[in-house]
């Protein structure tokens, strides 16, 4: 190598075992790979053929696979979130941190530059000992971060052990940069169960704060076209660097759609079609799994959803409303296993995507066609549904009561036709902006600019807080 070109780093990734984190942090690995950069990324052991394909670099990216002890509770044989019910979550978190003396077994190994983390707010004193630095890597926006954890950090700085109230949920953390994003009443009802439940013999909340505020350095999957004025938000509020790494833009897969789902989307005209996906763990209740399928129903045009069965029912088909299946036969499709997601957002027939607002989902949706429909969840879900429909202006959010958070068959019917009807005013200016922001993001040098600059700041990442 010339002796002018910097060395390449090796950079270890041990990511919250969810797939929607386990995925951006394989992302990030091959941008950093095509570079010729060393990736060692732990993760579970039965896990790592499910992401085989997706590792673009082996030569360069090589997995250490984990066994997870057994934890009371925690069904045998569980490796993921996408396995269990959300309410075992914090067994499976307790089972992470378990995997205390591989992850130190594999640090004094492998001796790498950097290690990038998330919810394991032990692993940067750990890491210190080697003289590794530690890279706090989120994958959900800066906007969520900024709304949802600083009043909590707040909170335990100050000593406060009061949880936060409704009213305090609804209203922006002081300092907070300009925006229209606050939580509606039935968002806030639901947060304290999010941020004080435990999570691993500590509370989620209580978790990221120290994950955060151990790390070396905070970095973030977003660019300063879509969340700039969080940067120094955030960083002012931790004291720490922040990196951006781009949005992590998902290559075009290397496989083809499935024949079946392909011929299904080939009889509708171009940007016809609404397709509906709340990924891997989103269970609703059944009386709004209904009410989701009649708003589909009532729009007259084709859809394809790929939805898990509710709660509150064993089957798919028990869940369905009466005379559902016969009456959509010609232009619904329902699938309630994985689908190529990606494959099907690309499809030149699909115009819409009722979204949960997950950020991969999200992402995948800006650098494609169809038009966005806002569905959150739960959590930070709702942060980038505000983002996405206030502040951007990039797509619609579905109305919900703001007591219970309940949405009828017309708020889906309505939210579809404002991004899809020509002639829609709201529905012209979301269309105008999404366009502007595909043509920003798959710009040629976008995110190579994003991915060079994110190298140059890892290299002066300042020394860890544990260190003398």
């Amino acid at each position: 190598m010339d002796d002018d070109q910097p060395s390449c780093l090796h950079i270890a990734m041990y990511p919250w075992f969810a797939y929607g984190h386990l995925s951006p942090f394989l992302s990030l690995s091959n941008k950093l790979a095509e570079r010729g950069h060393r990736i060692s990324f732990l993760l579970p052991d039965k896990t790592q053929s499910k992401l085989d394909l997706l590792n673009f670099h082996p030569n360069l990216i090589e997995f250490i696979p984990l066994i997870l002890p057994a934890i009371e509770g925690l069904p045998p044989g569980s490796e993921t979130t996408a396995e269990i019910p959300v309410e075992l979550h914090h067994l499976l978190m307790a089972a992470m941190d378990a995997t205390k003396p591989q992850v130190k077994t594999a640090l004094s190994r492998l001796k790498p530059d950097y290690i990038f983390y998330d919810f394991t707010h032990w692993l940067p004193r750990m890491a210190s000992k080697f003289c590794v630095k530690s890279v706090h890597y989120c994958t959900t926006s800066m906007a969520a971060i900024s709304y949802l954890l600083v009043p909590v950090t707040n909170k335990i700085e100050k000593g406060i052990d009061t949880q936060i109230t409704e009213d305090e949920w609804m209203q922006q953390p002081p300092g907070f940069p300009p925006s229209s994003i606050r939580l509606h009443r039935h968002e806030a009802k639901a947060m304290n169960f999010i941020t004080y439940r435990d999570y691993g013999n500590i509370s989620f909340h209580e978790r990221l704060n120290l994950s955060f505020k151990n790390a070396d350095a905070l970095s973030f999957r977003s660019s300063r076209k879509l969340e700039g004025r969080f940067v120094d938000f955030i960083g002012d509020r931790y004291g720490k660097q922040v990196l951006l790494s781009g949005p992590l833009l998902p290559k075009p897969p290397s496989f083809k759609l499935e024949k079946k789902w392909d011929k299904w989307l080939n009889q509708f005209e171009p940007r016809s079609v609404i397709f509906c996906s709340f990924g891997s763990e989103c269970h609703m209740e059944k009386d709004q799994f209904q009410e989701l399928l009649l708003g589909f129903e009532l729009t007259d045009m084709p859809f394809f959803l790929a939805l898990k069965t509710p709660l509150g029912a064993l089957t798919m088909d028990e869940a369905l409303p009466r005379g559902y299946k016969e009456r959509i036969e010609d232009r619904g499709m329902l699938e309630n296993g994985w689908v190529q997601q990606q494959l099907i957002i690309a499809h030149p027939s699909v115009g819409c995507f009722v979204s949960h607002c997950g950020l991969s989902s999200v992402t995948e949706t800006l650098v494609n066609n169809p038009q966005l429909v806002l569905l959150p969840n739960a959590g930070d879900q709702y942060i980038i549904a505000r983002l996405l429909a206030e502040d951007l202006k990039v797509g619609v959010e579905v109305e919900k009561r703001e007591d219970n958070g309940w949405f009828t068959k017309e708020s889906i019917c309505k939210a579809i036709f404002t991004v899809m009807d020509d002639d829609n005013e709201i529905g012209k200016v979301v269309r105008e902006n999404r366009l502007k922001m595909k043509e920003l993001l798959v710009r040629d040098g976008f995110e190579d600019d994003y991915i060079t600059d994110f190298i140059e700041q890892l290299r002066d990442v300042d020394e860890d807080p544990f260190r003398d």
